[in-house]
């Protein structure tokens, strides 16, 4: 299987008015296409930084980060956008629509900056709209659904343009059990059915039970790596 992310001891330290935290120190991890894998680990453990990293919203103090075998820390910014916009799909803990967009145009958006052409968009988001149960709901806006069916909207918008990667931070917080149980296992069905490779960072349980690959993480570094 092709490798998605390599990380060779990746470090971040944050300084504010003389005082320095490491909040990742060393961190060595490969991840390859299509697995459905979780970040694991207390609060300060260093997950949404590494998630960060990878993802090159911010960049290592020390270390390298390969996406697709592309040095991120070698690249300028730009580049850095276009292979986040063309590589990687998010999902946040706090949905992040665009409040004055539809459903569909929410889907649809990151396709529209590829330059996607219409007809395939169109074909893309009635298709996506099945697979995470909001066929109907197209012409809503954000405030208009609930924070469910804005979570779907949002993983719906993270797996359209194909990425080879999704990012998930904490996408179950926000939700009920029964809501971030069905999203799951919806997850884990868009990620059999695409191959597209699932990274979460979570402390939710039902994720953990999920995953087919739990990273331990503990003070920065990775504590355990458990394949199952």
């Amino acid at each position: 299987m092709d490798l998605v992310i390599r990380t060779e001891n990746v470090e971040k330290t944050y300084v504010s008015d003389s005082i320095r935290v490491k909040a990742v120190r060393g961190v060595s991890l490969t991840v390859r296409s299509g697995e459905f894998t979780a970040l694991v680990g207390p609060s300060g453990s260093g997950k949404t930084t590494l998630l960060n990293l990878i993802s090159g919203l911010d960049s290592p103090t020390a270390g390298k980060v390969f996406l697709k075998e592309v040095d991120l820390t070698q690249i300028d910014d730009r580049t850095r956008s276009l292979l986040r916009r063309d590589h990687i799909g998010f999902i946040f803990q706090a949905y992040n629509l665009i409040p004055v967009l539809t459903v569909y145009e929410n889907i649809e958006y990151v396709m529209l900056l590829q330059g996607v052409d219409k007809e395939e968009r169109l074909e893309r988001v009635k298709a996506i709209l099945c697979d995470v149960g909001l066929d109907g709901l197209e012409n809503r806006y954000p405030p208009q659904i609930s924070g469910g069916q804005q979570q779907r909207v949002a993983i719906a918008r993270a797996v359209v343009s194909r990425p080879d990667l999704v990012l998930a931070d904490e996408p179950t917080a926000n939700l009920d059990s029964r809501n971030g149980k069905s999203l799951l296992d919806m997850m884990h069905d868009l990620n059999r059915k695409t191959g597209i490779t699932f990274l979460f960072s979570t402390h939710d349980p039902m994720i953990m039970e999920r995953a087919n690959r739990l990273v331990i993480l503990k003070d920065g570094m990775i504590d355990d790596d458990i394949v199952r």
